[in-house]
């Protein structure tokens, strides 16, 4: 599988909220990185991402563009979360030789019409 492939494929799980999935994508020394946490090891990646799943009741994401490197993928998400949070972020995930992902760095940005002033 290519890791574009397996970028989408996380995203396909993680909106699905299928924690089972998505913890078989991690190393076992995998790291996730956002603008509110930072947590090492597969033990504490599963239970932050438990603890999103039950903070909400959707997870809605449209991949608005993937680029791919030879050991990583990136790609601008629009995230909606309950229908009414939307988020845009960028996904870094990197991959190990085995295709398990090392790590996940996520940047938080904005809409396009968010912080517009009119002229």
């Amino acid at each position: 599988m290519s890791n574009r492939g397996r970028f989408l494929a996380y995203l396909r799980h993680y909106s699905h909220r299928d924690l089972e999935r998505v913890s078989a994508m991690f190393a076992d020394d995998v790291t996730l990185r956002d603008w509110n946490i930072s947590v090492s090891g597969k033990a504490a990646a599963v239970a932050e991402t438990s603890r999103n799943f039950e903070s909400c009741q959707s997870i809605e994401i449209q991949a608005l563009g993937i680029f791919e490197g030879s050991d990583t993928a990136a790609g601008e998400l629009r995230i909606v979360v309950d229908g009414k949070i939307e988020l845009h972020v960028v996904d870094v995930i990197s991959f190990d030789p085995d295709g398990k992902i090392k790590s996940i760095r996520a940047y938080l940005g904005r809409g396009d019409d968010q912080g517009m002033e009119e002229e």
